[in-house]
This record gives C-alpha cells, sequence and structure tokens, in this order.
C-alpha cells in the first residue's frame, strides 16, 4: 500500500510539472525564442544578444496587431532625380528641416544631383574582396580584436586629392592649324574620357521598406547620402514604403510570371525580368522609372533592408528547407535568400551589404513606454530577433552586413531615439545622414578609396555628429592596430584618406 502512495505521489508531481511547464526554467522561458538555421551566438560586429541587458533583465512583452506609424507624404519639391524619384514616405515637418540640413551637405560631387552622383579618378578594384559575414574579420587579419578608438577631425586634403578629370591635355601651338588640330585632338579624348567616366561608374542599388524610400523626393534618402560619399558613384533608389522582405501573406501565387508582388522577392523578380515590373509598379511610377535605368549586369553593390514590416504583420523569421516554395517565400529568412539567388544571377560581380532593421521603441495612444525593439514581441519574436536573422542570411551567403539594431555602429538606443527618429521608428534627417555615412564606407573600402580601418573603426554618437565632417582615423591607433590598412595608408593609395604631412616625414620611407 506505501509503495502506491509514493507511486501516486510521484505522478502527481510529475503531471503537475508538464502542466506548468516546468515553472523552475522561467526566466528562460522569458527569452525570445531562436529559430531554425540560428547561427550560435551573434558576431561582435552585430553586438551579441548576451550582451544585451534590456533583453536580458526584462521579459518579453507580446502585443498584437502592431501597426506601423504612417508618415504623409513630403510636401514642396516635386522634382524628380533620375536615380532616386519615385514615392517619399517622410513627413512635412521633416522635408522642412531636411532642406536646411541637405544644403550643409558638404560632398566631394560635381553638383549633377539627378544621378545623385559624384566625380573622381579614383580606380576601380580589379579584384572583389572575399566575401565575409562579419567586417571585423573580413580583411584585416593583424586587426587587434580590440575595438580601436577613434578621432574625427576635418579633413583637409581628401577632397583635393580624390578629385581628378583624368583628361589629357594638348599643348598650346603658336600656328593655328596646329591650335585647331590640338583642340580638335583634345576634344575627341575629353569625349572618350568622358565615356569612359561613365562606363566606370559605381552603381549601387538600394532595396528596402520606408526607411530607404524616406527622404528621396528632397534627396534626403540614406541612397543619397552614401552616394554623396562615394566617388564616381550613381546610385538607384528602389526603395518602397510598407514592404516586407517576404512575398505578402494575402498572396498565394509565387509563380514569377504570375506574381504581383512589391516584397523584396517580389521587386528581384521585376528587375530579374521575370515578373511584370509594369503592373507591379502601377502604384509607384517614379520607381518603376528608376528601375527601368538599372541594368543589373552593371551593379557594383546591392544594399537591401527589410525586417521592420515583417515584424509588423508577424511574419514567420523561417520555414524548414522541407517546406513548400510557398511556405518558405512567405518566410522573412527563406524569402531574402532567394532573392538574393535571384540577384546574383543576373548580377554575378556584385556585392552585397544586408542591412538589419534598425532600433525603435513602442508606446501606446497615450503616449506611455511600452518597451523597445529587444523586448516587444509579436508572438513570433522581437524586432532584435529579425535583425538576427537578416544577419544569418548575410552569414548563410557569406555576405556583408550592416548593424542599425545592436548598437555596434552608432549610439541609437532608448535615450538616443528621439534625436535619431521621427515617430519612434523612423530615421530622421540626422539618422539617414549618420546611415548614409557609415553605410558608404562599405563601397569605400572595396573600390580602395579608404582603408578597412575606416570601415571597422567609425562609430558615430549622434551628439558629437557633424554632416560637414569626413571621418577620420588618428593616425597612431591606425598604424598600431592595423598594420595592413597602414601599410597602403602611408604610400598614399587610398584617394579618400590621404596621410598627413607629420606622418609621411615620420614613417613615409619606412
Amino acid at each position: 500500500m506505501k509503495n502506491k502512495f509514493n507511486l501516486l505521489i510521484s505522478t502527481a508531481i510529475t503531471i503537475s510539472m508538464i502542466l506548468s511547464g516546468c515553472s523552475s526554467e522561467a526566466p528562460e522561458a522569458t527569452e525570445a525564442t531562436e529559430f531554425l538555421n540560428d547561427e550560435t551566438g551573434i558576431s561582435a560586429g552585430a553586438g551579441d544578444s548576451s550582451d544585451d541587458s534590456a533583453s536580458a533583465d526584462q521579459s518579453i512583452i507580446i502585443i498584437d496587431k502592431l501597426i506601423e506609424p504612417l508618415l504623409e507624404d513630403e510636401a514642396g519639391d516635386n522634382t524628380k532625380s533620375t536615380a532616386n524619384a519615385g514615392d517619399d514616405n517622410a513627413d512635412a515637418s521633416d522635408s522642412a528641416a531636411a532642406t536646411d540640413s541637405a544644403s550643409t551637405e558638404s560632398k566631394s560631387a560635381d553638383g549633377d544631383n539627378s544621378e545623385s552622383q559624384s566625380d573622381s579618378a579614383a580606380d576601380r578594384k580589379s579584384d572583389d574582396s572575399s566575401k565575409t559575414g562579419n567586417s571585423t574579420d573580413a580583411k584585416e587579419s593583424d586587426a587587434s580584436s580590440e575595438k580601436a578608438s577613434a578621432a574625427e577631425t576635418k579633413t583637409s586634403d581628401s577632397a583635393a586629392t580624390a578629385k581628378s578629370t583624368g583628361k589629357s591635355k594638348s599643348k598650346k601651338s603658336s600656328d593655328t592649324s596646329d591650335k585647331s588640330d590640338s583642340s580638335s585632338t583634345e576634344k575627341s579624348e575629353s569625349s572618350d574620357d568622358k565615356k569612359k567616366k561613365e562606363d566606370d561608374k559605381v552603381e549601387i542599388v538600394f532595396f528596402g521598406d520606408s526607411q530607404i524610400a524616406g527622404g528621396r523626393k528632397d534627396q534626403t534618402d540614406i541612397a543619397t547620402y552614401v552616394g554623396n560619399r562615394v566617388p564616381n558613384s550613381v546610385v538607384y533608389n528602389l526603395g518602397i514604403g510598407g514592404t516586407t522582405g517576404s512575398v505578402e501573406a494575402s498572396t498565394s501565387e509565387i509563380d514569377p510570371s504570375e506574381l504581383h508582388s512589391t516584397s523584396f522577392l517580389g521587386m528581384t523578380y521585376c528587375l530579374a525580368g521575370e515578373s511584370d515590373r509594369e503592373a507591379t509598379l502601377a502604384n509607384n511610377p517614379d520607381v518603376l522609372e528608376t528601375m527601368n535605368k538599372v541594368d543589373p549586369e552593371k551593379v557594383d553593390y546591392y544594399f537591401i533592408e527589410y525586417g521592420t514590416n515583417d515584424f509588423i504583420n508577424n511574419v514567420p523569421l523561417d520555414m524548414s528547407m522541407y517546406a513548400t516554395d510557398g511556405e518558405q517565400f512567405h518566410a522573412f529568412y527563406n524569402a531574402m535568400c532567394k532573392g538574393i539567388d535571384v540577384l546574383s544571377e543576373i548580377s554575378p560581380d556584385a556585392q552585397f551589404i544586408i542591412m538589419t532593421p534598425f532600433y525603435g521603441i513602442y508606446v501606446a495612444d497615450d503616449g506611455s513606454y511600452i518597451g523597445d525593439s529587444y523586448i516587444v514581441s509579436n508572438g513570433t519574436g522581437t524586432l532584435a530577433d529579425y535583425a538576427r536573422k537578416a544577419i544569418n542570411v548575410s552569414e548563410d551567403r557569406e555576405l556583408y552586413y550592416f548593424d542599425g539594431m545592436f548598437i555596434s555602429k552608432c549610439d541609437l538606443y532608448l535615450d538616443t531615439a528621439d534625436k535619431y527618429l521621427l515617430d519612434n521608428l523612423h530615421l530622421n534627417v540626422t539618422g539617414r545622414q549618420i546611415m548614409g555615412r557609415l553605410l558608404a564606407h562599405y563601397v569605400n573600402y572595396l573600390e580602395e578609396n579608404e582603408p578597412f580601418a575606416y570601415l571597422d573603426s567609425d562609430f558615430i554618437k549622434i551628439a558629437e555628429f557633424d554632416p560637414d565632417e569626413d571621418y577620420r582615423l588618428d593616425e597612431h591607433v591606425m598604424k598600431e592596430n592595423y598594420p595592413e590598412s597602414w601599410a597602403k595608408y602611408i604610400r598614399g593609395v587610398y584617394p579618400l584618406a590621404q596621410p598627413s604631412k607629420e606622418a609621411l616625414e615620420k614613417y613615409g620611407d619606412n
């Protein structure tokens, strides 16, 4: 009888533990769930979730029916740029502030905003660098693992060094016929140089949601700020507000020839000619006009930013590889990977930079604080989980990524959000200027306009940010922590990063 009683108690305890979900493990139950294809940990460049005090110390808050704040269409400027025309999602107050801010932007551009391009005779890099998901390990194998402290100073020599016409000038002759021949030769050479220069443009395409589309009409969008900082470049902004990386849940069609989706995957099908872009972009005629100017074979860089609307619409983070195509393309990770595969086929030489969604905060109707991107969940995951999933995409495809979530590139966080964001979610002009500078480092590094040290070490604090300032890393810090960058830097290899007179005198012959 006693044994039966003990067995009964043991059975009751077991059933209780099952029903309670093992309450002794409650702290773990509050953590965001990791999903299929997650790597074991996030790289230091992305900000390890274990270092995130917000997610570690606070419980996940699940909110149903999240709504993205809507931005009014921008008022005023109706001028359409060649590479940046399209719908805009910045509101009127942002536009007013943007006009003044944009006018102070000091760039090495040729003044032609119609294609958001800048001129330089910097040579194109012939050999593509090996791809990596963690930019810290990309090229500087001997670099210090400790983050280098950066010092910013006004650039006095980079603009003068970077600019060069590349045109050969004929010497004047006293003979009239010689002058005529010389003039004719110069015009011919100038024409040839101009055509070569146009053919050698660094072509950059942006895909994304309202974070990319915002500011496009008055050219205060991220794409324009990147183009202004990359010599001899042209940018194409294909961002559309409210769009997702995955195919919309309301769309059951996955056959590219029948699909009319402005999601990332749908847009890649349009660019590849597999979907009808005229029908898909019927409500976005300016984006259609921009897409028609893109020659995929000439694209050098793709910047891809999605995740916020996937989070808001409760899109699955990923699906099993054994799921049907329909299931996979309605999941964030799988659709992003498929879209990248499509672009890789039509642009085999292009580099990809995957951007995470940006940090944001959430408030109630009365303005009271609910939580931030680390703790507010849609029931599937937090926005930080979607950011980690975007990093998974870059790691699995061995691509570069840009972190806008985990405070590794700038101080966008709870205490600075009102300085970066318009409505707790969308970047304002200053926020876009900051991201433009940080993103430009990827292209300038790969084009050998700047050393890897600039890409790796630039960290922006918004309280100290000056949009007219070009980044400069302290030369002593570079020499000590980035020997490979330093070896090229001191030889004057980088057009946008020339050594100081003092450094040349001290180390130039070494």
